[in-house]
């Protein structure tokens, strides 16, 4: 065996999507923040994602996050989150992932019924509260950072699609989001290829013509989710097919897509606080969501979501780096 590179990793998936924990092989990322780790591997190792999220060790859904030591003292664990589309300032399915897997390989200290968590990201300090019984992680509810509405019934010119309305939210990445009724579609797994059309071609209406940027943050400057909505879905219960750049949906509900859905139905006075709020995914997952707080991002106002949801682990492997291999960052088709 010949090896350039070895990787370390806990395979894990979170209500149907995978999280690809690497827990060494990497070494610790330049930079006095976790966003200043975020740019400095974006700039100089993002081939380490194309190797571990690409085919042909991973695939064109991949998704993963990288263990770091924290930099704030009041945080366990620093975490980057990776998939196919980049490098995420945060990721909640990708959370709710990394504390089971924490809990699960005893990387932290776990306590029963919960054991608490705090994730330095590169969005800000997220809190994960892990139900545990007889030394497994049952469900992990994470207080995610604030999410807020950044335009409602916006307008786009979408090629194929004619004009579209969204709202547009953030929610630890930005999201579109846009009854799939006035597409003349359903959330379906049999219209899946009309919906991830739809919602590619949305995406790029968006970002060519109005796209968003973080008030606190200018590096996050884009939309790369589209949250198509069911028609007939309610502030107590909505179904949706996520599409993310660069074509795929997330097979969970997302987490970050879940705060960014409660922060616009908020908005629009439809999902008080402290309610229960059912987010169902294209594949019929769930994760549960509740509003606990307002607060403010820039000078916008805000709202404190929570999300619970529930994560498996699937194996652990330890990855490869031939010298000779053709395809040292992987491919995607």
């Amino acid at each position: 065996m010949r090896s350039n590179r070895i990787f370390h990793t806990v395979e894990s998936h979170t209500e149907g999507m995978p999280t690809r924990v690497v827990t060494g092989g990497v070494g610790t990322f330049p930079g006095a923040t976790m966003e200043e780790r975020r740019q400095w591997f974006i700039a100089h190792s993002d081939h380490l994602r194309r190797l571990l999220m690409f085919e042909p060790r991973g695939h064109s859904a991949m998704s993963g996050a990288i263990l770091q030591p924290p930099i704030r003292p009041d945080a366990d664990w620093g975490v980057v989150y990776i998939e196919v589309s980049g490098c995420l300032p945060m990721c909640g399915h990708g959370t709710i992932g990394v504390a089971t897997v924490l809990v699960e390989t005893g990387m932290v200290e776990v306590s029963e019924p919960v054991t608490t968590i705090r994730l330095d990201t590169p969005a800000g300090l997220v809190v994960c509260e892990v139900a545990v019984r007889d030394g497994a992680a049952e469900s992990v509810t994470i207080r995610n950072v604030p999410a807020y509405t950044d335009r409602l019934d916006a307008k786009a010119d979408v090629p194929g699609w004619g004009t579209v309305t969204y709202d547009l939210a953030y929610g630890g990445n930005f999201y579109a989001i846009v009854d799939a009724g006035q597409l003349g579609l359903r959330v379906d797994v049999a219209q899946k290829d009309q919906l991830l059309a739809a919602g590619l071609a949305i995406m790029d209406a968006v970002n060519e013509h109005d796209a968003p940027v973080h008030p606190e943050n200018p590096e996050i400057n884009v939309c790369h989710h589209v949250q198509l909505v069911d028609p007939g879905s309610d502030a107590r219960r909505s179904r949706h097919a996520m599409a993310i750049h660069p074509g795929w949906f997330d097979r969970s509900p997302c987490g970050t897509g879940t705060s960014a859905r409660m922060a616009q139905l908020f908005t629009r006075g439809e999902l008080p606080l402290d309610t229960d709020f059912v987010n169902e995914s294209l594949i019929g997952s769930r994760f549960v969501g509740r509003l606990v707080g307002e607060s403010t991002v820039g000078n916008l106002p805000a709202v404190i979501p929570t999300v619970t949801g529930r994560a498996w682990l699937t194996g652990t492997a330890q990855y490869f780096l031939d010298p000779t291999d053709p395809f040292p960052e992987g491919f995607l088709l």
